[in-house]
């Protein structure tokens, strides 16, 4: 094995990038002093400079491919060596132009910065790999960053190229996906392009947004100019850098780029130790290498990184022409050469060392079995599009012990590092504060270790931003008409419902048996209420009930015991009976409606009473029309006679009441009454009372006793003229009248009375009604008993003159 070769090709370089180029020098010579690794092969590379241009960076690669610094396309011009990979570059856009020339080709390209998802197309780009993460998972991580201390308004600040476009569709798309916004997206363009007033421009649009945090992801060159000119001395920001944008710690050592980048935080690509590589550094003096022309080389295409080569020696005076003969490189910046703190570099390192294990797993197949390793028969027998296979399944671990392998995009494990860059007593610090890690598609492993992070001095706390603040419990958030979802006014819940959090979109509605407390943030129980005993209104009622009942009971039994009377006689003592007792049974019947709501009393209150108040109204009826047929059957040659009696009047009841008693038994059987809860009528309340099931059978019912009060009074009312001391049609009138009045009333205050009260309206109606049958047909009859005895005779009933 013999020592490398490093030649020096016409570019110039910036030293702030020079460690790449050490890196990879160092691990091509490590290699090739490894007796395991790649025995009996040297390896060698050569050096270009991409500039972060797409043109010159497809010029390059041409140039590696034909071994001309003017490219012949499909000719080689290499005296030794063969071209085995590329390694390169650290930027997405000269790495796109490169791997599509490369692919052509079907030459391995490794980058150690391209983080562009763009890459994940393998039929675009095949041979494609990279030892950073995949730009798609460092969004979700800046997403998760964004959860994790509520930021849900933020502005995205991009380079105007398709890489930066890219990076922020994927960025938008995530945060919103997240249930974030995005206060804006400012794009900058590469100088020259970008002029000082659209600099002004942007700087002004980022500082007057609401948004405190603004989400990096520019090149350095791109950035550049920005910084010097943006100097804000307007409302601080947090900014947070993505992996692309992780040079911005550069500029915090320029005092005047201080106070906008104090306090970012960045996401790094996994930082590594390169064991050897800061005394590898340390000990490089202005001294030649020579070359003794290696079998196979290894090209390197890198952005800013690429030291000139030539005449078989690697020149330090090149790169530092002003440094003495003794200068070596412990003199440098530390700035500039952070030894301890590898990212990118640890990329170029991985990058290297991939290509090594695959091109030894390679040669190491059977398909070299008994092949000269020498120049020439390397080059006749070795096709660059087999490496493919070797590299997909390469897996190892670097001498610092972290393991390296690619999957089927390509992409390395997904792992970020999250620093926080502070300026603390006129020097600026990197320090670690948390990690992001990807184990599989749906496991995500987001560490932030909050203590670590010192915040700009502007903020005395964890910064926050949002469009809107937060809906405090009680409250939800209604959106803002056509503007994002985060900017939105808080509204409290309407009563019955209730937010438990802050933030809530929606309210939940309580249960049925509970109620929203006065701040909507918990649900209480539900006052039950009903028209109990207890309540002043169904004392009163049930009071009046009680009385009139027994009232009735007592017209009763004064008819009974009068019955051999003239006057009891003549109004039809049978019916008078009937129509006594049902009034009591429908006075009774109102207390059925009073108290807590039971299924069998929700079955029989409105069947019991409909029935049995129409047995009432139809006594009045039959009593009514009984009168009449008296009344014409006494006249000579009258037909009527034959339906004189009491069998009449009795069809007739059990006719017109049979008609309510079919509505009834329909009603049960179809939709029938059951105890319900109503929890709409009044706030806070739970009423207990009875479902009537059918609305249109409860007021068939109704009609139906309607319909008989309604024939009774047009009966009664063709009967008013009769003798006055022969029937009572008058009575049974104004009776009627009073009746259809309190039952027409009803329906309207049925329907627009809610609760406990409609049940008090109800049986105000029933004793209302029962009262004025009681009062105008059996009070002038008892009057008439106990007080005018001589008007209770026959003489006077037949119209005869009746002495006093």
């Amino acid at each position: 094995m013999t020592e490398s070769s490093w030649r020096q090709s016409q570019s110039n370089i910036t030293t702030g990038y020079l460690r790449h180029f050490f890196a990879f020098a160092f691990a091509v010579e490590e290699i090739n002093k490894n007796t395991e690794l790649l025995p009996n092969i040297t390896l060698g590379f050569d050096i270009h400079d991409s500039f972060v241009h797409e043109a010159k960076a497809a010029k390059s690669v041409m140039s590696l491919i034909t071994g001309r610094e003017k490219p012949i396309p499909n000719y080689e011009c290499w005296s030794k060596g063969i071209l085995v990979a590329v390694i390169g570059d650290l930027s997405s856009a000269p790495s796109i132009a490169m791997a599509t020339i490369l692919q052509l080709y079907k030459y391995l390209q490794v980058s150690f910065g391209a983080m562009d998802p763009i890459f994940n197309d393998r039929h675009r780009f095949p041979s494609f790999y990279r030892t950073v993460p995949n730009e798609i998972y460092e969004a979700r991580a800046i997403t998760r960053l964004l959860a994790h201390f509520g930021w849900t308004w933020v502005g995205i600040l991009i380079s105007d190229d398709d890489s930066g476009r890219r990076a922020g569709e994927e960025l938008e798309r995530e945060i919103t996906s997240s249930g974030g916004c995005v206060a804006f997206i400012q794009r900058l363009r590469k100088p020259p392009h970008s002029t000082e007033t659209e600099i002004v421009r942007i700087g002004k649009e980022i500082d007057k947004s609401s948004a405190t945090v603004v989400i990096v992801h520019c090149p350095r060159s791109y950035m550049r100019e920005f910084l010097l000119k943006y100097l804000s001395e307007r409302p601080v920001k947090v900014w947070i850098a993505s992996a692309t944008s992780s040079y911005l710690n550069e500029f915090m050592y320029l005092p005047n780029t201080v106070r906008v980048l104090n306090g970012t935080i960045v996401f790094h690509v996994p930082r590594g130790e390169i064991p050897g590589l800061k005394e590898f550094l340390y000990s490089v003096k202005p001294v030649n290498f020579s070359d003794l022309g290696p079998f196979l080389t290894i090209w390197m295409l890198a952005f800013q990184c690429s030291p000139a080569l030539s005449n078989g020696s690697f020149l330090f005076e090149e790169f530092f022409p002003h440094c003495g003969e003794d200068t070596t490189m412990a003199r440098i910046s530390v700035k500039e050469y952070d030894v301890d703190n590898f990212f990118f570099t640890y990329g170029v390192y991985k990058a290297v060392y991939a290509v090594a294990h695959a091109l030894h797993n390679m040669i190491s197949s059977n398909m070299y079995t008994g092949l000269s390793l020498d120049s020439e028969s390397l080059r006749k027998n070795f096709p660059p599009w087999q490496l493919h296979h070797y590299m997909q399944n390469v897996h190892f671990k670097t001498s610092s012990g972290d393991e390296v392998s690619f999957d089927a995009h390509g992409d390395p494990p997904t792992h970020f590092e999250i620093m926080s860059w502070i300026y603390f007593n006129y020097q600026a610090k990197t320090v670690k504060v948390g990690s992001f890690s990807l184990k599989s598609a749906e496991q995500e492993d987001l560490f932030i270790n909050d203590s670590a992070i010192h915040w700009h001095p502007f903020f005395t706390q964890i910064p926050r931003s949002v469009c809107s603040e937060s809906c405090p419990p009680g409250y939800r958030k209604v959106p803002r008409k056509e503007e994002p979802i985060c900017c939105y006014d808080c509204t409290l819940c309407p009563d019955g419902e209730i937010t438990n959090t802050s933030d809530m979109r929606d309210c939940i509605a309580c249960p049925d048996d509970q109620w929203s407390n006065e701040k909507r943030v918990a649900c209480i129980p539900r006052t039950v209420d009903f028209l109990s005993y207890e309540d002043p209104l169904a004392v009163a009622l049930s009071s009046i009930a009680w009385f009139f009942s027994i009232l009735t009971a007592g017209v009763l039994g004064i008819f009974i015991k009068f019955h051999s009377t003239p006057l009891i006689k003549a109004n039809n003592r049978d019916l008078s009976y009937i129509l006594l007792l049902s009034l009591v049974l429908s006075f009774l019947c109102s207390l059925l409606f009073i108290g807590h709501p039971l299924r069998m009393t929700c079955l029989l209150r409105q069947t019991a009473f409909g029935i049995i108040f129409t047995i009432a109204v139809s006594c009045i009826l039959a009593k009514t029309i009984t009168v009449i047929i008296a009344f014409n059957a006494t006249k000579p040659g009258s037909k009527l006679r034959k339906w004189v009696g009491p069998q009449v009047s009795r069809f007739l009841v059990l006719l017109c009441s049979m008609g309510e008693v079919v509505i009834c038994t329909v009603w049960l059987l179809c939709s029938a009454p059951f105890p319900d809860i109503d929890t709409k009528s009044e706030t806070g309340k739970m009423i207990l009372q009875c479902n009537e099931g059918s609305v249109a059978a409860f007021f068939a019912v109704v009609g139906y006793m309607g319909f008989l009060a309604l024939v009774s009074f047009v009966v009664a009312s063709i009967a008013r003229k009769l003798p006055a001391t022969f029937n009572e049609a008058q009575l049974i009138t104004f009776s009627m009248l009073v009746f259809c009045s309190v039952w027409i009333s009803f329906i309207p205050a049925y329907l627009s009375t809610k609760g406990k009260y409609i049940v008090a309206m109800e049986i105000f109606a029933i004793l209302t009604s029962c009262c004025g049958l009681l009062g105008c047909i059996f009070i002038p009859k008892v009057y008439i008993i106990f007080l005018r005895p001589e008007l209770n005779t026959k003489e006077y009933l037949m119209g005869r003159e009746v002495t006093t």
